[in-house]
C-alpha cells in the first residue's frame, strides 16, 4: 500500500527518539531511582508526580490515569497525532530518512496532514522573517521595532517578520511550494474569496507562535499602518486543526528550560512584552496568544516547575497592565489560584506601563524590578476589591469589610488566615474580632464560579478479554516484579531458571502472555534493550499493551547497584522460584482434589497416585536447587 512507513524505519525511529528527551519537552522530569525519571502527567491534573519513564527501555507509564507506552505512543497522545505524522516528525528531529513502500520519501498525498501544516508554517515564517530583513515597504515594520529598542539581532529568536501589504504574496509561494489551496486555507494562513486565495495577514507585522517543541503553529500579527482597513490591533491565527489558543502560550519554547530549572514563571500580556523581559534578564516570561490566560495554560505551567504537593512551591508572576482591563485579568487569575500548589503573585508597575514600556524607559532594572515587586496574588485581590469602597467612611469599612471576608476565607493555607486577617484589619481600619466574625459567616470567594476541579481519571481498564491482575494477592505481585525485571533488567535475570518456567506457572492470565511474548521474543542481547522491549510490547496482546508499558516503569523493591546498573542477583531468581513453588502447590492440590473425587475408581485413582509422587518429588526438588 503505498505511503506506508517501512518497519525497519519505524524501529530506527524509536531507537533513536530518546525518549526522556522527547517527554522532556512537555514534562519537568527528575530522578526516581536508578534509571528512572518521574514528573507531572501531561495527561491528567495532579499534584504528586505518578508518571514515569525508564530511558533505557524506551518506556513510559502513568499510574494516575493508566496512560502509557513508547516514544511515538506518546508523541500521539500529547500532540494528537496519528502514527504516520508522529513518526514523520520524530524521524525529521532526528535526521533518519524514512523509506515507504513504493518508493523513497513521503509523497504529498501520503504524508500527515499535521505534517503538511507544520511545513506550510515554516515555509511562511521564512517568507515572513525574509520579508522584513529585505522589503522595502517593511520600513515602517523596522521603525515600529527599533523605536522599542530592538534591533534585528533581537528580534531573530523570536522570529519577528513582516506580512506585506500586496495580500497574494505568501499564496503563491505556497502553491508555488506544493501546497494545495485546502491545505494552506486549512492552515489559517490564506483565506479564500471570491476572486481567489488572499493572504490572512497583510501589511502587519507578525510574530510566530510556536509550540513548547518549537514548530511554528500560528502566527500573532500587529496593525502598523494607520491605512490598514481592519482596526483590530492584533489577529491572531484562528483555531486550525494544530492551533488552539486555550492551549499555546507564546514563548515557552524559548522560557521553558528557565521556567523549569528555577521554577519560576512569568505571565505578561503581549508579545512584545514577553521579547522585553526575554532581553532584560527575565526569560522566564511567556504570554497567552488572543485569549485569558485559562486551565489548559495551568496545566503547560504546572508541569514545567513542578507544581506538586508536597514540594517547596514555585513561583507564578501575573503582570497586568494597570487599566481597569488589567485588574479584571488578574481578579480572573485570582479565580483560577486554588488550581496551583505554587505561589502566585501579581506586579503592576506603579504608571501602569507594560514591561516594553518599561525597558525602554528604564531599561534592564526597571523591568526586573517589575517582576521581583511583585506582592501577592491574596493580598493584590484584596486591595482591588478595597479600592471599590470609601474607607474614610463607617459605611464603607463595613462594605469592604464585608467584601473581603470571602476571599480571606478562601485561601488555600488555613494557618496562614489568622495572620492576614490580622494584616487585612488593618488595612481596613476595623477591629480584629467583628473581621474574623465575618470571615467565619463568610463562604469562600465564588467557589461556585472557580474552574470545576477534574476527579482524577480512574486507570483505564484494558478489554475484557484479559483480565488485568489482581494486587491484592501477594503471588500476582511476585509475579508482576519478576515480569517487571525481566523487561527493565533482562540480564539481571538468570536463564538456566528462567528456562524452567512456563506460560502455565502464572496465576495471572495477563502474566502468562506477557511471559509468553518475552519468550517469543528471545534473546535480548542480540538488540538493544530498547528495541527488544518494543519487540516484547508488540508481541504482546494488544489488549494488555498499557499493562506491558507499565510493568517497563514500575520501580522495583531491590537495592540497583550503582556499578553495573542491576538489581541484586538474587532477586530475580527468588522470585523465579517463588512463582515455580506457588504453581507447583497448585498443581499438586489439583491432583489431591481429582484424588478425593475418583476415590471409587480403582484404576483412575492409581494413575493419579503415580502422577501426585511425580509432583511432590519434583517439589522436593526445587526446594534443594
Amino acid at each position: 500500500m503505498a505511503g506506508l512507513i517501512k518497519e525497519d524505519d519505524i524501529a530506527l525511529v524509536k531507537e533513536k527518539a530518546a525518549i526522556d528527551e522527547v517527554v522532556g519537552e512537555h514534562v519537568t522530569l527528575r530522578r526516581s531511582g536508578p534509571g528512572s525519571l518521574k514528573g507531572l502527567c501531561p495527561f491528567h491534573d495532579e499534584k504528586t508526580p505518578s508518571f514515569y519513564v525508564r530511558p533505557a527501555v524506551g518506556a513510559y507509564n502513568c499510574f494516575g490515569c493508566g496512560k502509557g507506552g513508547d516514544v511515538i505512543n506518546f508523541v500521539m497522545e500529547v500532540e494528537h497525532l496519528t502514527f504516520a505524522e508522529t513518526v514523520e516528525r520524530l524521524a525529521a528531529k532526528y535526521s533518519v530518512e524514512l523509506h515507504y513502500e513504493q518508493g523513497v520519501g513521503p509523497r504529498p498525498e501520503s504524508v500527515g496532514r499535521r505534517t503538511r501544516l507544520l511545513e506550510a508554517h515554516r515555509v511562511a515564517d521564512e517568507f515572513y522573517q525574509e520579508s522584513l530583513i529585505s522589503s522595502g515597504e517593511a520600513r515602517t515594520a523596522r521603525d515600529f521595532l527599533r523605536a522599542r529598542d530592538f534591533n534585528g539581532a533581537q528580534c531573530k529568536p523570536f522570529g519577528v517578520g513582516y506580512a506585506p501589504r500586496g495580500g497574494e504574496a505568501l499564496a503563491d509561494l505556497l502553491r508555488r511550494r506544493g501546497f494545495t489551496a485546502e491545505e494552506i486555507v486549512t492552515a489559517g494562513l490564506v483565506g479564500q474569496g471570491r476572486r481567489g486565495l488572499y493572504d490572512r495577514f497583510r501589511g502587519r507585522l507578525v510574530w510566530p507562535i510556536r509550540d513548547i517543541t518549537g514548530d511554528t503553529i500560528g502566527f500573532g500579527a500587529r496593525r502598523i499602518f494607520d491605512d490598514d482597513r481592519i482596526e483590530a490591533k492584533y489577529l491572531n491565527t484562528s483555531e486550525t486543526p494544530i492551533y488552539k489558543k486555550t492551549h499555546v502560550l507564546y514563548g515557552l519554547d524559548l522560557a521553558k528550560k528557565s521556567i523549569s530549572s528555577d521554577r519560576r514563571a512569568v505571565i505578561v500580556e503581549g508579545y512584545t512584552d514577553v521579547m522585553a523581559c526575554h532581553l532584560a534578564g527575565v526569560p522566564h516570561a511567556v504570554a497567552t496568544c488572543g485569549t485569558a490566560f485559562g486551565t489548559d495554560h495551568i496545566k503547560s505551567i504546572r508541569r514545567l516547575i513542578r507544581d506538586e504537593a508536597g514540594q517547596a512551591p514555585g513561583r507564578v508572576v501575573f503582570t497586568f497592565d494597570g487599566d481597569a482591563a488589567g485588574q479584571k485579568a488578574a481578579m480572573k487569575a485570582f479565580d483560577m489560584d486554588q488550581q496551583w500548589a505554587a505561589q502566585s503573585y501579581v506586579s503592576v508597575a506603579p504608571d501602569g506601563m507594560d514591561p516594553c514600556e518599561l525597558r525602554l524607559a528604564e531599561g534592564t532594572p526597571g523591568v526586573e524590578s517589575l517582576v521581583e515587586s511583585a506582592i501577592p496574588m491574596f493580598e493584590f485581590a484584596v486591595r482591588t476589591t478595597l479600592d471599590r469602597f470609601d474607607l474614610g467612611s463607617v459605611e464603607g469599612r463595613v462594605r469592604g469589610m464585608r467584601a473581603v471576608a470571602p476571599i480571606i476565607k478562601g485561601i488555600r493555607d488555613s494557618a496562614m488566615r489568622p495572620a492576614y486577617t490580622r494584616e487585612v484589619a488593618g488595612w481596613i481600619g476595623v477591629p480584629l474580632d467583628q473581621l474574623e466574625l465575618e470571615v467565619h459567616k463568610a463562604s469562600a470567594i465564588k467557589v461556585d464560579e472557580r474552574p470545576a476541579r477534574k476527579p482524577e481519571p480512574e486507570p483505564e481498564q484494558e478489554t475484557p478479554g484479559i483480565a488485568l491482575p489482581d494486587f491484592r494477592n501477594p503471588l500476582v505481585v511476585a509475579e508482576m516484579q519478576l515480569l517487571s525485571c525481566m523487561l527493565q533488567f533482562p540480564s539481571a535475570v538468570p536463564g538456566p531458571q528462567l528456562m524452567e518456567l512456563s506460560v502455565d506457572d502464572f496465576l495471572a492470565p495477563a502474566h502468562g502472555k506477557i511471559f509468553e511474548a518475552v519468550m517469543q521474543v528471545g534473546d535480548p542481547s542480540t538488540n538493544s534493550l530498547r528495541a527488544w522491549s518494543d519487540a516484547v510490547r508488540a508481541a504482546a496482546p494488544e489488549e494488555i499493551g498499557g499493562y506491558v508499558a507499565r510493568l517497563s516503569v514500575t520501580e522495583l523493591p531491590t537495592r540497583i547497584d550503582r556499578n553495573t546498573g542491576l538489581p541484586e542477583p538474587r532477586f530475580a531468581a527468588s522470585l523465579i522460584a517463588r512463582v515455580r513453588d506457588a504453581a507447583m502447590r497448585r498443581r499438586i492440590d489439583d491432583v489431591m482434589a481429582q484424588l478425593r473425587q475418583h476415590s471409587g475408581d480403582a484404576e483412575m485413582a492409581g494413575q493419579l497416585s503415580a502422577r501426585l509422587l511425580q509432583l511432590q518429588a519434583a517439589h522436593a526438588r526445587m526446594a534443594t536447587e
